[in-house]
């Protein structure tokens, strides 16, 4: 039995047309035209409409999508799903002039997207600094000593979070 590669096009008595999509070792992957993604197994009797070969050892679409995720959850300027408090979930955020100005007020998930904004981009800018090639390592040690008194500084708002781990730490007294 010659295995067929990603791109064959087959008929199945069953199915109808369809597309080797991947795959694996004991089944091949097929999107059909009617019925959409079925896996069948290797030795099913089906028709070959045209054999792709040398395919077999090319990646899937899940392993390229799922590499690109990881690429842009390390590098991009993208950000977690990051759970605000229950306490503070429908409240608002008011801020109160000592004058006679007017109050503003915004709601706190608002408010709470921002800050978590703010965290995620020091994060990309600590890897940025930490792969950079332009500084030496002293510079990016004076810079890392930056960013963890930046964090120190936003542990204020360490009340609105759900989880203790996404949390701001600055620096630890020893």
């Amino acid at each position: 039995m010659k295995l067929l590669g990603i791109g064959s096009r087959i008929d199945h008595p069953e199915h109808g047309k369809g597309v080797i999509t991947n795959v694996s070792s004991r089944h091949y992957w097929v999107t059909f035209i009617e019925g959409g993604l079925e896996t069948i197994d290797l030795d099913t009797e089906f028709e070959v409409i045209e054999a792709a070969e040398d395919e077999v050892d090319t990646v899937s679409y899940f392993d390229v999508e799922r590499s690109l995720v990881s690429i842009l959850q390390k590098w991009g300027d993208t950000h977690e799903k990051v759970a605000l408090a229950d306490k503070w979930k429908g409240g608002n955020l008011i801020l109160e002039p000592g004058d006679d100005l007017a109050n503003k007020e915004m709601p706190i998930d608002t408010f709470f997207h921002k800050i978590v904004m703010v965290r995620d981009r020091l994060r990309v800018m600590e890897q940025k600094i930490n792969s950079s090639k332009n500084l030496d390592d002293q510079e990016k040690v004076d810079l890392q000593q930056y960013i963890t008194r930046i964090y120190g500084s936003l542990t204020s708002f360490n009340v609105l979070f759900k989880n203790k781990s996404d949390q701001f730490v600055g620096e630890r007294s020893k």
